[in-house]
């Protein structure tokens, strides 16, 4: 018994321990939240009394004030008193009474705010402020006028303070505002708008897709000739859509309908009628009349889509051959000799051959291997072009009687180039002419690019006559097929030593190069033990080695940089001494041979020369070598002013047609049209 008396107790120990804090936390919980209640029930008097321009003005305040106190009372009924009384506890009791002052206190303060005795009540502060409420009421921003200088109701009866400019602001915006409402309202202003959205309708033809609605308003406007063409042009697309289709769902007579019509726009675009404006006009009016009829029977959105599509196809691949045509041609057109440089060529190898063996001989032979003098190598076929390289040098140089001209040709223009050096002499400068064939150990037992050009593969890749393949395979294939290539005269450059051994320095120069300025300071250029003074080309990401050699070849890849800065042929002087010293001739037959496949490289000089120069060329200012005058339209004149060198590079060259018009001046000035051989083959005429 004993025992069962004591487990007895220990479990109400327990569940004692257990429950306690729950009431506890029940019991304060209900306490704070009465406290909470009334506090803000009592600070939300306080503020009405203290805060007279607050926001109570726009609300309800008996809806509020009877809500409040049906909350407070709901609190403490008879039945939250029972239940409170039910738990014997002392913390119960003395929350109950806690509790029921602090109701007593609530009360109070709400009834003093709701009193009507009280001046700064909820009931007195309505009555007080009723007539601003009421002349507020439906206006954006109106003045309180009791609440004194500078105090402005906005939206929300937010009140501000502002000075009495900005009130006077204020009031002359509400003014205009009133005024320009007004005016909205006003019948005539109505029938205004009206009659502006009536005639915006009109401009705009809500016909069904297909009536072509933008090219009747354009016919009705069309006072314009080329909007006319212009219109006719977008008639004659739908008009060929419209035939197809017509012929595809065998409406045969649409068909003939339209194809005519396109004939008759066809055979008016070879007349020159003075009247063409008004056939223009009368063909547009029958084409459209002629559409609309095709709209109604044919159109279907999917098959005129699919119809536009088709041709456009069909015109972008012709785009796409026209334009590789058009490159074959104007590649061709630039590597062709004009007519009138043919000319000459015929008339100085004539007049060559009938001048005595005596006469043919240059003078002041002895400067030829003078090496204190400025020597000059050019490699050319081009006669007119050699002459204003040489003449252009000469008249801008200070001392013309020290400089020396090597120049080299091949026996087909060996008596034209000669004949016209000894008609018109370079003045007090020495020139020399020479034939390419008449070096002996120039063959193909020495240089492979002889060896190679006589193989049967270079002759096949040269000179494959297959016109469709020539065409198709567009500029890539042809600009290697420039007869330049398989010239020995554009491979000399890697001779000079052996062509002119006695020399210690020599300026290498392109024969569709213009001199501008005195060269003589390019002697006097320390190189720094490199081979080559060169002007380099390379910008941020172009005109590096990778862009002109194959480094997916491990030759090329092991032994140069890809990125590697370019450098430009046409002005080039070269130190002969480190040449030999570092065998140059011998390093560019090494890569010669083995790009005998052109797997290396395609053809040319460029990409040899710039792995066979490779880290031995120096850097030249770039004041020395204008290079683009071929092929770019956007050079700044002033900058090639200042160019000593300025370089035509490119398929644009001045003596044929396709030249820049705006460039050729700085070549033609140094020729002489008034010469009689120039003049009878009438050059640029």
């Amino acid at each position: 018994m004993v025992g069962r008396r004591n487990e007895r107790r220990f479990r109400c120990r327990d569940l004692y321990r257990w429950v306690t804090p729950v009431i506890m936390g029940f019991l304060l919980f209900l306490v704070y939240s009465t406290v909470m209640i009334g506090y803000r029930l009592h600070s939300r008097s306080s503020f009405d009394k203290d805060n007279t321009g607050s926001n109570f003005i726009d609300k309800d305040l008996d809806w509020r004030e009877h809500q409040a106190l049906e909350s407070v009372r709901s609190l403490f009924t008879k039945e939250a008193s029972i239940n409170l009384c039910c738990f014997r506890s002392p913390f119960v009791a003395t929350a109950q009474i806690l509790t029921n002052q602090r109701l007593t206190q609530v009360l109070g303060v709400l009834n003093a705010t709701t009193s009507t005795e009280n001046p700064l009540s909820l009931e007195s502060l309505k009555k007080k402020y009723h007539s601003v409420v009421t002349s507020s009421e439906g206006n954006e921003d109106k003045m309180v006028p009791d609440f004194g200088h500078g105090t402005w109701i906005g939206k929300g009866s937010q009140a501000l303070n502002d000075t009495p400019e900005m009130l006077s602001e204020r009031s002359l915006r509400h003014e205009r505002r009133v005024k320009r409402a007004d005016e909205l309202m006003n019948d005539d202003t109505i029938h205004k708008f009206e009659k502006a959205a009536l005639a915006r309708s009109r401009s705009v033809d809500s016909a069904p897709l297909g009536n072509y609605t933008i090219w009747k308003n354009e016919y009705r406007r069309g006072n314009n000739f080329e909007d006319m063409l212009r219109l006719m042009q977008d008639q004659i697309i739908m008009a060929r859509v419209y035939s197809g289709l017509a012929k595809l769902t065998n409406n045969l007579a649409l068909h003939e309908e339209l194809e005519t019509q396109l004939a008759k726009i066809a055979s008016e675009e070879e007349s020159s009628d003075t009247d063409q404006l008004q056939r223009v006009l009368d063909t547009i009016r029958d084409m459209g009349q002629i559409l609309a009829r095709a709209k109604e029977q044919l159109y279907e959105c999917k098959l005129v889509t699919n119809k536009l599509r088709a041709m456009l196809q069909a015109a972008e691949e012709e785009l796409e051959y026209t334009q590789t045509y058009t490159t074959f041609l104007t590649q061709l057109a630039s590597k062709a000799l004009p007519d009138a440089l043919h000319c000459l060529t015929m008339r100085l190898t004539l007049e060559y051959h009938l001048l005595p063996l005596p006469m043919r001989n240059f003078p002041r032979r002895e400067k030829l291997e003078n090496p204190k003098l400025y020597h000059y190598a050019l490699f050319s076929d081009n006669v007119l072009a050699a002459s204003v390289v040489v003449n252009s040098t000469v008249m801008n140089a200070e001392d013309p009687s020290r400089h020396v001209f090597h120049l080299v040709t091949d026996k087909l223009n060996f008596g034209a180039m000669s004949m016209w050096f000894l008609l018109n002499p370079p003045g007090d400068a020495t020139i020399h002419v020479q034939r390419f064939e008449d070096f002996s150990w120039l063959n193909s037992s020495y240089s492979p690019v002889l060896r190679q050009l006589e193989s049967a593969a270079m002759k096949k890749f040269y000179f494959k006559t297959d016109r469709s393949e020539s065409v198709e395979s567009g500029s890539e294939n042809l600009k290697y097929r420039y007869p330049k290539y398989i010239s020995m005269l554009n491979h000399l450059r890697f001779y000079i030593p052996r062509i002119f051994p006695k020399l210690e320095k020599i300026l290498f120069l392109d024969d569709d190069v213009v001199v501008q300025k005195d060269l003589t300071p390019l002697w006097s250029i320390d190189l720094k033990g490199k081979v080559n003074g060169a002007v380099e080309t390379c910008g941020v990401t172009f005109h590096r080695l990778d862009t002109y050699v194959n480094f997916s070849d491990k030759h090329i890849s092991e032994n140069f940089d890809p990125k590697y800065c370019a450098w430009a042929y046409g002005m080039n002087i070269f130190d002969l001494k480190e040449w030999k010293k570092n065998n140059i001739t011998e390093t560019y037959h090494f890569w010669q041979d083995l790009n005998e496949n052109r797997t290396l490289w395609k053809l040319g000089t460029l990409p040899p020369g710039l792995i066979t120069f490779y880290k031995l060329t120096l850097p030249l200012q770039g004041k020395w070598h204008l290079l683009g005058l071929g092929y770019d339209k956007g050079i700044d004149v002033k900058k090639i002013e200042r160019s000593a060198v300025i370089h035509y590079n490119g398929h644009m060259k001045p003596w044929t047609e396709m030249a820049i018009s705006k460039y050729q001046p700085y070549w033609t000035k140094y020729i002489n049209f008034d010469h009689p051989f120039i003049f009878s083959c009438r050059l640029f005429e």
